[in-house]
């Protein structure tokens, strides 16, 4: 029997998973679809493979994840290929996302010794006779959920931390972009090829929920906020820790003296790389008053001359998940509807597989264009009279992943009052590629951090040693201690901790 392919949309056939471009519905790749016993029996041997890895120390996995490093390198362009034939994203913006992938990848590698590597804390006084001593320890078997929206760029953002942690890792790969994934747990396979340390499973949601229930020690997502629920409800059911990194809907704020050429150019950029299908893309712009009008009119003349289409150095390509096309076309109608106003695009942009950029005004704060991650190339802008009130508007929905101000005098002080994990100055969406900075959200963007030092300890357990290397001054924890030697701790703390 003929299967027939919707281009874009994840198929099973005869026990693969077949991936096709969303704009022309060619044929990318097909993979083997796991059960829930294929799942259990690959986190065994991630398990199996953890103390392998482990015993390699720091050196030896460092050693391995600079070759795989060095093999993403040398082939950016071969990957950046797969990305563009699976889901449509032209080459240029595939490029540029591998690139931030292998610089997250060389930081982890170079600094987990650094932030993990055991360390001697001071003692206090009472208990001045013991050693106190800091290390991290993996966790053991990373399970690892990514988005099909950035397919290299954000899974690496969990998994080479993971790795470089010393953990082994079983990666689901979204359905709809399972090639990229199993390419570069292939290539890893090549540099580590002694044991499974990074093995792919792949199918739909089922699979995603058999690997949150196959015993790993703790989950690392990234996708909707929806979702997220759903995955941190089954790690429940064990107790399994999780990381979440779900939906957003960020603000950039304009203020008087920003530069609006590179605001509006940042906002378009911020709000239109990959076709608007970014987490952290700038969604709603709220711009002062007295600089409203002019940086409207750049942003239209600048998003005017983007250019969309299935060729490789189109600025914007396809909708990857054709049912978010619906999505899109619903926010814009809302808008409009509500008393909105297209200044660029509208309902004639939405060209499926295509949306072409709008730009969306006068549209009320209640409206879904406003409240709803969109995940496509628009923009809803708003007058407001000063930063207090873009802050208060900014602030006001349940999301809190990044943002941008664009500004001099007050521009940090508005960004910290950004409910926020990140937020962006005279820039946008900077943040993911600052190997040094975590990355994650706050509200109903998640919780948890990838990158950094922040990001690596997320997949290591702190763990706590006492060592006593001396007798007692002052015993405090026994049972042989005497009324005298209570006295006299009590005395000290007084001394010590008695006045303010």
């Amino acid at each position: 029997m003929t299967t027939v392919h919707v281009p874009g949309v994840p198929v099973i056939a005869d026990g693969e998973l077949i991936s096709t471009n969303p704009a022309t519905g060619d044929e990318a790749g097909r993979l083997p679809v796991a059960s829930a016993d294929d799942v259990a029996r690959a986190v065994e041997r991630a398990r199996t493979a953890s103390a392998w890895w482990i015993g390699l120390g720091d050196a030896g996995r460092r050693e391995r994840l600079l070759r795989f490093r060095a093999v993403l390198a040398n082939r950016i362009t071969e990957l950046a290929e797969v990305v563009n034939a699976e889901g449509g994203k032209p080459v240029a913006e595939a490029v540029v996302e591998i690139v931030s992938a292998i610089e997250h990848l060389d930081w982890a590698t170079r600094n987990a010794r650094r932030v993990l590597g055991p360390r001697q804390l001071r003692s206090r006084l009472i208990l001045a006779e013991f050693a106190a001593h800091l290390e991290y320890q993996p966790y053991g078997v990373i399970g690892v959920i990514g988005p099909w929206n950035y397919p290299v760029l954000t899974p690496l953002g969990s998994i080479g931390y993971a790795l470089a942690a010393g953990n082994t890792v079983v990666f689901k790969p979204s359905e709809y972009t399972p090639v990229a994934g199993q390419w570069y747990v292939d290539a890893f396979a090549e540099v580590v090829p002694e044991h499974p340390v990074l093995q792919a499973v792949h199918g739909l949601g089922d699979v995603g929920a058999a690997l949150c229930r196959a015993g790993v020690d703790k989950v690392a997502f990234t996708g909707s906020t929806a979702t997220a629920r759903k995955v941190m409800a089954a790690c429940a059911e064990t107790l399994t820790p999780v990381l979440l990194e779900s939906g957003g809907k960020d603000a950039m704020i304009v203020d008087t003296d920003a530069d609006l050429d590179a605001a509006a150019e940042a906002a378009v950029w911020g709000g239109m790389t990959n076709a608007g299908q970014t987490c952290i893309g700038i969604e709603r712009i709220y711009a002062v008053a007295p600089v409203y009008d002019a940086f409207v009119a750049k942003v239209v003349e600048r998003a005017g001359r983007l250019t969309v289409g299935a060729a490789g150095d189109a600025d914007l390509g396809p909708i990857t998940m054709p049912a978010q096309i619906d999505i899109i076309r619903r926010h814009i109608d809302d808008a409009l509807a509500r008393g909105g106003r297209a200044v660029l695009g509208g309902p004639d942009a939405v060209q499926p597989p295509y949306v072409r950029p709008t730009i969306l005004v006068d549209v009320p704060e209640d409206s879904a264009a406003v409240r709803e991650e969109t995940f496509g190339p628009t923009l809803t802008i708003k007058k407001v009279r000063d930063a207090n009130e873009a802050l208060t508007l900014a602030n006001a929905l349940p999301y809190g992943l990044g943002g941008s101000v664009f500004g001099q005098r007050r521009a940090i002080p508005i960004a910290r009052r950004l409910r926020s994990g990140m937020a962006a100055i005279n820039s946008t969406i900077t943040f993911v590629g600052m190997s040094t900075l975590p990355f994650g959200g706050v509200g109903d963007s998640g919780f948890g951090r990838i990158h950094g030092d922040d990001g690596l300890r997320e997949f290591a357990r702190s763990k706590a040693i006492t060592r006593r290397r001396g007798p007692s001054v002052l015993p405090a924890m026994t049972f042989d201690r005497t009324p005298a030697q209570i006295a006299r701790i009590v005395k000290l703390v007084k001394t010590l901790y008695g006045r303010s």
